[in-house]
């Protein structure tokens, strides 16, 4: 059923600096309001009029020739293997509260996977430098999936490489992202889970998958911060319920915002 979509693409201008980021797990105990301030408004997201993913299609990036060998050669085909499977899963079926009339949001597909080593990775890696990375493996790669409406990149970084985003870096303020490159290249960034604040008390792991779930689900509605599904208050879909986790099959995801139910779900 198609959620309330209060169209604002007048009424209500695209936020100028729309969240878009796993922010840091923070114990429940600092999240209540300090006493005299007033608590956050009720989340609702509305609909700003932009894309969205109508049916996600995964293209998988590891950077890093850490990647091609043990341990982590292991946990790439395990994220592999977690796409193949969450992109058909309820997680998705449960975004379709989300359809409007130009988007129906339906299940998606794992279409892919490379390993890049070149350039070398060193102790941090910006933004533009992913950004980089992609438009030029899109020129040079001829297995490297050209961007569509659907397609989204997923950038795995491994152990010891941060990240730098508006001069904000992970683990210190962020455990991953998603983008845009001029509205027609979708990406998520996803630094290795190696740090208390982008574990939260999961295996590391279960921690990688529940933040590229929340990413996921933000990609699929909201692709373009701020112009899809979006509370100007509390953020995109995934900020709303950041680290509140449940299973589905065998995986970990994050728990997303519903309209419909009024709760993460």
């Amino acid at each position: 059923m198609p959620g309330r979509t209060k169209e604002s693409r007048s009424s209500i201008p695209a936020h100028t600096d729309a969240i878009r980021i796993v922010p840091l797990h923070v114990p429940e105990s600092l999240l209540a309001p300090a006493a005299g301030i007033a608590p956050a408004p009720p989340p609702e997201l509305t609909y700003r009029g932009g894309p969205l993913l109508s049916a996600a299609e995964v293209f998988t990036v590891f950077w890093g020739a850490m990647w091609q060998k043990a341990p982590l050669s292991d946990t790439a085909t395990r994220l592999n293997r977690f796409f193949a499977f969450i992109l058909t899963s309820p997680l998705i079926d449960q975004l379709a509260e989300y359809n409007v009339k130009q988007y129906s949001i339906g299940p998606g597909k794992f279409v892919g996977t490379t390993i890049v080593t070149e350039p070398t990775l060193r102790h941090s890696v910006s933004d533009s430098a992913i950004r980089h990375m992609l438009q030029q493996e899109l020129s040079t790669n001829p297995d490297f999936p050209q961007p569509d409406a659907n397609l989204l990149y997923f950038v795995y970084l491994p152990p010891g490489v941060a990240v730098v985003l508006s001069g904000s870096r992970s683990c210190q303020t962020f455990c991953g992202y998603h983008d845009h490159i001029q509205g027609k290249i979708f990406y998520a960034v996803m630094p290795y889970a190696n740090c208390a604040g982008c574990v939260g008390g999961l295996s590391v792991f279960d921690a990688l998958t529940s933040t590229s779930s929340h990413e996921l689900c933000e990609a699929i509605t909201d692709p373009i911060a701020g112009q899809g599904w979006y509370d100007d208050n509390q953020g995109e879909i995934g900020d709303i319920c950041a680290w509140k986790t449940k299973q589905i099959g065998a995986y970990t995801v994050q728990l997303e915002w519903s309209n419909q139910a009024n709760a993460c779900v």
